[in-house]
């Protein structure tokens, strides 16, 4: 049956754009051995500092184009932290300006040819929603004292219906750090594992291959688009977490 496969060109493997593999050697995996996640991620901090520092280091009056994309990001990672967490909320905005530039970053560089998507794989994508997650909940406390666990007492509703109502917060409460690292890497591995399909089909195909190539322009353009949807999604939940810490009364 492989050996038909091998024949007929229909040799797929989708997923194997996510195995990750050591720099150097063949060895084994080990928590200090350098990836091809560790590659891509140092590429993707290194963009962000292209883009941020070494782009708008003239500081013109009439701005160059990357200094431009810096400010417009700039100007709305920023006012979409205060609507949200309001005034108080901005003293974090270094880090979420820096959360959203990396994943933003990360999922664009993940669509070029022979690169690797970090934000695909869950530990990477866990690791920064924990980050969030212990984040906000500390900010929580230190800012609100045990008044922080109001944010699980919806004082609104009806008295019998309260005790219910605060398991089910708190759960919801534990279960974001999950929901919010699956979104972003379930999204990402998706719209690859999807252009790599067609990709495999417009190989096999030959002259032939005028749909898949068609397919693969569209889907190609809408995973550019998932990039920053993703980016913008992941951030600000973040801010909407950041916002109930720092005010959690219902």
């Amino acid at each position: 049956m492989a050996a038909e496969e091998a024949g007929s060109g229909f040799n797929i493997h989708p997923m194997d754009q996510f195995v990750i593999t050591p720099l150097f050697g063949d060895g084994p995996i080990l928590w200090y051995t350098p990836t091809n996640v560790t590659l891509w991620m140092g590429i993707a901090v290194l963009a962000v500092i292209a883009l941020l520092v070494l782009g708008t280091r003239g500081r013109a009056i009439v701005p160059s184009r990357s200094q431009s994309i810096a400010e417009e990001i700039y100007g709305f990672v920023h006012k979409m932290t205060e609507d949200i967490a309001g005034k108080e909320g901005l003293k974090y905005f270094p880090y979420i300006m820096t959360l959203f530039m990396f994943i933003v970053l990360s999922n664009v560089l993940g669509l070029l040819p022979m690169s690797f998507t970090t934000t695909s794989h869950i530990a990477v994508t866990a690791t920064m929603a924990m980050a969030v997650f212990i984040t906000v909940t500390i900010i929580g406390f230190v800012k609100n004292g045990a008044g922080f666990l109001s944010l699980f007492w919806i004082s609104s509703a009806p008295l019998p219906l309260r005790p219910i109502l605060a398991l089910i917060e708190i759960i919801s409460y534990f279960v974001r750090p999950i929901s919010h690292s699956i979104r972003l890497a379930g999204n990402m591995m998706a719209g690859h594992a999807v252009i790599k399909v067609f990709a495999g089909f417009a190989g096999a195909l030959g002259v032939g291959a005028v749909a898949p190539i068609v397919a693969i322009m569209a889907v190609y353009g809408l995973e550019l688009l998932v990039t920053v949807i993703q980016a913008y999604v992941f951030t600000i939940l973040t801010v909407v977490y950041l916002n109930d810490a720092l005010h959690p009364h219902h």
